[in-house]
């Protein structure tokens, strides 16, 4: 594995690292209803989400074209921790519209009925 995978592997899992950790910290702000925090949380990481992808395709791009060391054991790790975490992020987007309209449905109702 030459030294361009190795650095582009773990460019890709610091950034998508700590896409997650603001993942959670999303998560952790819709548990206290404060679903602007968690948007902006979410946004912060799909841009970080976003710069792993990119590193990703250009190494694949360069790949592609015979320029690419072959398999590699990291960059596959990371393109693993990429994908996992791509799953987390569009989950907790779905969440977060879930529980943003659950709490406007339960404000109504607290508010017709209080």
């Amino acid at each position: 594995m030459d030294e361009k995978t190795t650095e582009s592997s773990m460019k890709i899992i610091i950034e998508a690292g700590d896409a997650r950790l603001l993942i959670f910290e999303a998560m952790n702000a819709m548990a206290e209803s404060d679903f602007a925090q968690a948007g902006e949380k979410l946004k912060q990481a799909q841009e970080k989400m976003t710069t792993a992808h990119q590193i990703q395709t250009d190494r694949i791009q360069e790949e592609a074209a015979g320029k690419g060391p072959g398999y590699s054991l990291l960059f596959t790790h990371a393109q693993d921790t990429l994908m996992t975490i791509y799953s987390e992020l569009n989950i907790t987007k779905k969440l977060l519209k879930v529980f943003a309209k659950l709490d406007e449905r339960v404000a109504a109702l607290e508010k017709r009925h209080g």
